[in-house]
């Protein structure tokens, strides 16, 4: 029999089965009735040669098409059978079916890499998959989804059998319509081409999948509706050089590796860009319910072709819900009381008005209580009920009730329950509301953490799910405003925290001291209306700010009190004396104009409101560069400016994601592009103090829009931002590779900064790249390099073990990802027998979906960790840092976060040049030429504990001198005085 690789006889794929042979080969066997030892010994002799598989998971035919290097060895007499060649030589690289991918399986698992293998006693990918990932759901090639297959046999048991076993065993079979995956429907391609049946009903393909996966003539079948091939290749005529070279099967083969990630089109039919800018479909290509957007698009086919717009709901119908469910809770609180008792002194006190309408009161009042588990005050005015609301105590325990026998209204009921308020914080709370989670604890933090805070508001939402107001807007003839009313809770206009003019007291959180001083609301706004719109000015006048906080979000049943009409008229009744009130601040307003909302937002202050401008919305996870511009806005918000992100590109990460890596005093641009900036800078015009554009390419980008813009910008407040000069590391890449730039490198740096003229200043991020910019002619340059703080893990030196790289890659042309294949093919060959035994390599940071990364994991010692959310336990644990890049512009913000953590450093001659560190001082570095240099740097570090401390304390005293968080907010504040004094 075929020889079985020595260390490992018990591979799935690697022996003979002789039930599979008979059942599968009864036609060309001579006797099928032979024993099994006869059968085996006809496969060597034979069976082998006549192109028969020796077992169900390994497929002869395909192998030696797929593989014309086999095909002619077999023909040379180099191997009996195909088999022969992958037990023998085959399994380390090579798939062994039309429907397992081996590079496939080790991208989509990067925990399976080589020493993760080997340790675990697999022979390779394969050998793991049959043994354990088909029980453990795993996928093996982009055509067989397990979840899919086991959705079509729901009373399949695959404990034992897993799904692709059970497959081929029972469903590859020529009646077989079994839906594999979103990439080929088999019902269709039947259908479609009944030539491909009788091949199957031949018995030359087991299955629909394996004739569309194995037929000689790949350019004439589609795998589905939703592809076109003779379309395909029409309208992308730059992949026909690459299918006529055998680089690809056909184009659908480059479409699924490559083209859905570029969203072309796969069919006349189709826009896979237009579908992929729906903000539902990237949020569930976020979450990973699908690979790709076709994927997404195929399985949601049905629902496209049905999909209508989303009619607005009847905020009547919303209305008589929200009071039907205060009404349908009545048992639960007849059976058990409302429990504001409270031993510990309370860290809030609220008062609520109720006039009748108890349903409404008890839920209001539940969702507090729900809300805050901490002490709360809660203090009832019931302003003449005369309905069960008069017996509130029976349902509530702990309040103190101020009664009144005749509806006194808000104002009086307030004043009068503010005598009773202990403490710190007071909340003037609607009786018809509903709290969102933690409203109360951010009302309370916001309100304790600055003392120039008066008062704070939320984002109150109407019952039809729109909004009543995001805080609101005082025009100059003493009319309000709620802003946003009518919006979206979630737009990026509503989600962050500003100074407002004044909140609403549907929820209104104000310091007690200060009201206090005032006896709460002025008595002549009696009954109601413009009470809390006063306060907010006079806290105001007294130096104090009014912040809107979205934070606190808060479900509001509008006019539940009194009608629209009774509240009109009171609205009409208090606005005079509202404006004879507070004419001085009036004047102070901008006039009621619909194109002034943006301005009238929030009151004007010291702050800079600035307009950041990015490829993408700079999440920390996405490294290059991404990370410093997250700490450049976090920063200016710091300082106490109003920063605005716009990313040139639609960000394809939802809110989940988004909200929690900003200060929450940014708003974040989350929903439009590059081709709606002109008209977002026409909506804001005149809005906005500084522009700041990050990255030089940006510039480019847009240029022509800033001057179309013009108007609407401060023309001499436009930052250029050049993150890295690029030129340098592009003329590096191309020299590594052998080839030569087409154009010197002083005219391509020319090229690059062309765009710089917009700016009035240029920021570079070290002294390299600012002696660049002054030689190409740019006089008003300043430096801002990373904030990196030290915050030094714990373990130490003996604690640690192996090494650590963590750095993202974006594109096939990532200085990290060169970095890491000159690593693994040149330094880790002289490394590997230099390090001591459980020195693994893990290589970690955010990877782009189209970019695969098993080749590395297959290397001795190589484990790829992937993105990791928590990074400081990754530093804790590693001993030493490695950084093998050979072309790079800019400063290695990685080298900088690796010794912030107190993690060494052994890197190229390159980055530490450009981080200005000094080799054997604070890192060790190599030159890239010599790999054997790199490789006994890295054995230095790792196996040397004082030159380990020393320069582990040396980083951090240098990062302690050079970038804290107060050095980087001098140096930024200093930039923007100087752009806008």
């Amino acid at each position: 029999m075929d020889s079985i690789p020595p260390h490992n006889l018990k591979a799935p794929w690697a022996g003979f089965d002789a039930a599979f042979y008979r059942a599968r080969y009864a036609a060309a066997l001579p006797d099928p009735h032979a024993t099994d030892a006869a059968l085996e010994a006809y496969y060597r002799t034979s069976g082998g040669a006549l192109g028969h598989s020796p077992n169900l998971f390994f497929a002869e035919t395909w192998y030696r098409a797929a593989y014309k290097d086999v095909a002619d060895a077999i023909a040379a007499g180099a191997y009996p059978s195909a088999f022969a060649h992958y037990v023998t030589a085959g399994f380390l690289d090579r798939s062994p079916h039309w429907l397992f991918s081996d590079r496939y399986y080790l991208a989509c698992h990067p925990d399976l890499t080589r020493t993760r293998l080997q340790e675990a006693g697999f022979v390779n990918a394969y050998d793991h998959f049959l043994s354990a990932g088909d029980r453990e759901f795993r996928s093996p090639s982009l055509f067989f989804d397990p979840q899919m297959f086991a959705a079509a046999r729901p009373d399949g048991d695959f404990s034992q059998t897993g799904p692709f076993t059970t497959f081929l065993r029972e469903d590859a079979t020529a009646g077989s319509t079994t839906r594999l995956s979103w990439y080929f429907d088999p019902e269709w391609y039947l259908n479609t081409y009944p030539e491909a049946a009788s091949e199957i009903s031949a018995g030359r393909y087991s299955c629909a999948l394996e004739h569309f996966l194995f037929n000689p003539t790949p350019l004439h079948f589609d795998p589905s509706p939703y592809f076109s091939e003779e379309f395909y290749a029409s309208v992308h005529v730059d992949i026909i050089a690459a299918i006529d070279s055998k680089q690809f099967r056909n184009g659908y083969d480059h479409f699924i590796q490559f083209g859905v990630f570029e969203c072309r089109k796969p069919h006349p039919e189709i826009d896979l860009a237009a579908y992929h800018r729906a903000v539902e479909v990237q949020a569930d290509l976020q979450n990973g319910s699908h690979r790709d957007v076709f994927a997404h698009y195929v399985a949601h086919a049905r629902s496209n072709a049905r999909r209508t717009p989303q009619r607005a709901i009847s905020e009547h119908v919303t209305r008589e819900l929200f009071s039907a469910r205060a009404r349908h809770r009545r048992p639960l609180f007849a059976r058990k009381k409302l429990d504001f008792s409270h031993d510990a002194p309370p860290a809030i006190s609220v008062i609520v008005v109720m006039y009748n309408q108890l349903d409404l009161t008890l839920t209001a009042l539940d969702s507090l209580r729900r809300n805050f588990p901490g002490a709360i005050e809660l203090i009832l005015a019931d302003s003449g009920s005369t309905d069960e609301s008069r017996h509130v105590e029976r349902f509530v325990a702990g309040a103190k009730i101020v009664r009144f026998n005749h509806n006194a209204g808000f104002v009086e009921s307030c004043n009068a329950a503010l005598a009773h308020v202990t403490a710190p914080v007071t909340l003037y709370m609607n009786n018809d509301i509903l709290l969102e989670h933690g409203a109360i604890e951010s009302a309370i933090s916001r309100l304790t953490r600055d003392e120039k805070i008066g008062a704070v508001g939320g984002k109150i939402i109407r019952t039809n799910g729109v909004l009543q107001e995001a805080g609101c807007i005082i025009w100059r003839d003493g009319g309000t405003e709620g802003y946003f009313r009518d919006g979206d809770p979630n737009a990026p206009e509503v989600n962050f925290v500003r100074p407002v003019d004044f909140c609403s007291g549907v929820f209104l959180a104000v310091r007690t001291d200060l009201l206090k001083q005032r006896g709460g609301f002025d008595p002549a706004f009696r009954p109601a209306y413009f009470e809390e719109t006063d306060l907010c000015i006079a806290l105001q006048n007294d130096g104090y700010k009014i912040i809107y906080d979205p934070a606190i979000m808060v479900i509001h049943q509008e006019y539940s009190s009194s009608d629209s009409t009774i509240a009109n008229h009171m609205m009409a009744q208090n606005q005079p004396k509202f404006r004879r009130k507070n004419q001085a601040f009036l004047k102070t307003r901008y006039p009621a104009n619909p194109d002034l909302v943006i301005h009238a937002r929030s009151p004007r202050g010291t702050a800079k409101r600035i307009l950041f401008i990015e490829d993408r919305i700079p999440l920390r996870h996405l490294g290059s560069g991404f990370t410093r511009s997250n700490d450049i806005i976090a920063t200016m918000a710091a300082l106490g400016h109003q920063v605005t992100v716009f990313p040139i590109y639609r960000p394809v990460e939802n809110l989940l994601n988004i909200f929690g890596d900003f200060p929450d005093t940014a708003e974040i641009i989350h929903d439009r592009e590059l081709p709606d900036l002109q008209n977002f800078l026409e909506q804001r015009s005149g809005f906005y103090d500084i522009v700041w554009i990050a990255r030089t390419h940006n510039a480019g980008r847009l240029r022509d829009i800033i001057e179309a813009a013009a108007r609407h910008l401060p023309a001499s407040r436009i930052v250029l931002d050049t993150e890295a000069i690029a030129a340098p590391r592009d003329h590096a890449r191309l020299l590594h590779r052998g080839q030569k730039p087409e154009t010197p490198l002083k005219t391509a740096i020319e090229t690059e900064l062309r765009a710089a003229e917009l700016a009035e200043k240029i920021i570079a991020v070290n002294q390299q790249d600012a002696a660049i910019i002054r030689a190409a002619g740019y006089a008003n340059v300043a430096i801002l390099g990373h904030a990196a703080p030290p915050r030094p893990t714990e373990n130490n030196f003996a604690a640690r073990q192996g090494l650590l790289f963590l750095g993202a890659i974006h594109d096939a042309d990532s200085p990290n990802l060169d970095g890491l294949h000159w690593f693994i093919s040149q330094v880790l060959p002289i490394l590997d027998p230099l390090l001591p035994e459980g020195a693994d390599i893990t290589i970690a940071g955010y990877v782009n979906r189209r970019i695969e990364l098993s080749g590395l994991g297959q290397a001795s010692r190589v484990i790829l960790a992937g993105p990791v959310e928590n990074l400081a336990p990754l530093y804790n644990r590693h001993r030493v840092f490695f950084a093998p890049t050979r072309f790079a512009g800019g400063i290695p913000f990685k080298l900088h976060e690796a010794a912030s953590h107190g993690l060494p450093i052994v890197t190229s001659d390159l980055l530490a040049t450009q981080l200005g560190w000094t080799s054997e001082v604070e890192l060790l570095s190599a030159s890239t030429e010599n790999p054997a240099a790199f490789a006994a740097q890295l054995v230095r570090l790792y196996t040397q504990e004082p030159l380990w401390q020393s320069l582990r304390e040396s980083a951090l005293s240098r990062l302690a001198a050079e970038n804290s968080f107060a050095v980087y907010r001098r140096q930024l504040d200093a930039i923007l005085k100087d752009v806008s004094p």
